[in-house]
């Protein structure tokens, strides 16, 4: 692999960076060639919390590829905030980022370490593909800097767990991707189910998109190639293994590739199965038992991840959960299914078994659930305030480990059972070993 390799480890609460082998350019990176373990202290890196001397937040945007830029722009929009660096393994993405944000030469980069390194980041926006996740984001907890960190959480439980305890350990803020959590919509439909406006909760529908939105026309065109000059693809591979490059690998179709990511189980699943755990008031905790059926892959090429599926949960209080993979756009969302009722949510739709229901207002005594009018901007008031948001990291693992329950429950073709405190299966080691993805030893965080 190209530049530094590092093996991260923790050790007696500290998460080291052990560097493989020295860089060879002495500027900026010189930092990463240090020949004893490299320790970011939040205390003096981060600042315990504190902002730039003009009060804005200066933010540093990792990963701003499509989805990147998206947060980017949105972030931008923030006047409290400042643009002090992009980071991305893609010249072309970070040099179109650094325009955008009006950045000069010197604030461009393709190794998210340097950007970690820098004294005058106090967050990080990390929208990475999914088997970068918890790297980027351990370290920068470590190194003291609050996080938006794209959905899932984490490639696999154990990695959100990391990055949970990172989080905790180091009083940093974060907000989850999960942004139909400052939906209105979303907030009206939950606080109706949490109240009772549809009776006693039963089931909770979730559609999601089947066929891969492949993008680029990549289908049937995945033989190895060489690696364009403009792209780190040793970077780009990272934690994963090493595999030929073949553009239809890359940005985003990665989430395609099991190795990488389940499909849809975790690029749509993570905002849906998030709204269900959020009616169903189960933040804190998740499904007991996961049972994946009708489960279709194409038969052949690098797409390997479910095309189809109906995964189907069950909470320890007896309400059910089913996700099913459709390509009719009308279903993908939330449904709600109570004993006088329902009531579906998706991003701007709201829709109910009565018109009753919908015009509802709240009393006094009702739950309110935690409100956010922008997702981006919440996440921004957090880190000034030290409060919380919206998509905590707790809730976003909780969230996510439901996806990657159904991918595990895909991959090995029969039904699971779920210790949710513990986060392990019961009584299935073959199960339980795939609560970490394999990670090569230079970058091993668990």
């Amino acid at each position: 692999m190209g530049g530094v390799g590092w093996s991260v480890k923790n050790i007696g609460g500290e998460w080291r960076f052990f560097p493989m082998q020295p860089t060879a350019s002495p500027n900026r990176r010189q930092f990463l060639s240090t020949a004893v373990p490299f320790i970011v202290s939040a205390a003096t890196l981060g600042r315990a919390g504190a902002v730039s001397p003009n009060g804005k937040v200066r933010l540093a945007c990792i990963g701003v590829g499509g989805q990147g830029t998206s947060n980017l722009r949105n972030l931008m929009a923030d006047e409290r905030v400042q643009i002090v660096a992009v980071c991305d393994v893609d010249a072309e993405h970070a040099e179109r980022a650094a325009k955008l944000a009006g950045l000069a030469k010197g604030d461009v980069y393709r190794d998210f370490r340097e950007v970690l390194a820098r004294s005058d980041v106090d967050a990080v926006m990390n929208a990475t593909p999914d088997h970068w996740h918890s790297n980027v984001a351990i370290a920068a907890a470590k190194a003291g800097k609050d996080l938006y960190s794209e959905k899932p959480l984490g490639a696999s439980i154990v990695e959100g767990r990391a990055i949970c305890r990172a989080v905790a350990e180091n009083k940093r803020v974060l907000q989850c991707g999960t942004w139909r959590r400052s939906g209105m919509k979303v907030r009206m439909a939950c606080e109706r189910v949490r109240n009772g406006y549809i009776g006693e909760l039963k089931e909770i529908e979730i559609g999601v998109p089947g066929t891969f939105a492949v993008r680029g026309g990549y289908t049937g065109l995945e033989a190895a190639q060489e690696v364009p000059p403009h792209l780190d693809y040793a970077m780009w591979l990272g934690p994963a293994a090493e595999k030929p490059y073949t553009a239809a690998r890359c940005h985003f179709n990665f989430r395609w590739i099991e190795e990488y990511a389940p499909g849809y189980i975790t690029d749509w699943g993570a905002h849906f199965l998030d709204v269900a755990q959020w009616g169903a008031g189960m933040d804190d905790t998740t499904p007991v038992e996961v049972s994946a059926t009708e489960v279709k892959r194409r038969p052949s090429g690098i797409y390997d991840a479910a095309e189809g599926f109906r995964i189907e949960y069950r909470y320890a209080n007896g309400v059910r959960v089913v996700m099913l993979s459709t390509d009719d756009k009308t279903k993908w969302g939330t449904r709600f299914i109570g004993s006088e009722g329902w009531i579906f949510t998706e991003s701007e739709v709201l829709k109910a078994s009565s018109d009753d229901i919908l015009r509802v207002k709240l009393k006094d005594s009702d739950v309110k659930l935690f409100e956010s009018k922008q997702h981006h901007r919440n996440f921004i008031d957090a880190v000034l305030s030290r409060g919380r948001t919206t998509a905590t990291a707790e809730i976003a693992q909780r969230a996510a480990t439901t996806c990657h329950m159904g991918a595990i429950s895909a991959a090995l073709k029969r039904p699971l059972k779920f210790d949710p405190a513990a986060e392990r299966f019961e009584n299935d080691e073959q199960a339980n070993q795939m609560l970490v993805r394999l990670m090569r030893e230079a970058w091993r965080i668990v």
